[in-house]
Parts: C-alpha cells; sequence; structure tokens
C-alpha cells in the first residue's frame, strides 16, 4: 500500500470517528423531552 492510501484511510476513518463522537455527545447531552402521565387519563372525572 502506498502512502497517499495510507493517508487517505486514516484521514477517513479520523472523519468518520469525529462525526460519530460529536453525535453520541449530541444524543448523550440533550435535554430529556417531558413525557405525558399515562395515569392521568385513567383517573375519574372529578364532577
Amino acid at each position: 500500500m502506498n502512502t497517499s492510501a495510507i493517508i487517505l484511510m486514516a484521514g477517513t476513518q479520523i472523519t468518520v470517528i469525529c462525526v460519530t463522537a460529536y453525535f453520541f455527545y449530541r444524543v448523550f447531552t440533550s435535554p430529556p423531552k417531558p413525557e405525558p402521565d399515562s395515569y392521568t387519563d385513567n383517573d375519574p372525572d372529578p364532577s
């Protein structure tokens, strides 16, 4: 394998690793979405 192929392969792998790490960071640091309370639908009407 010649030098230019090794440089291209290493550059591609570094790019993919950086993009993957960036999106993992975005997923793990995003605030959780509030989930609706499923039990409020089961409560009897207060009337």
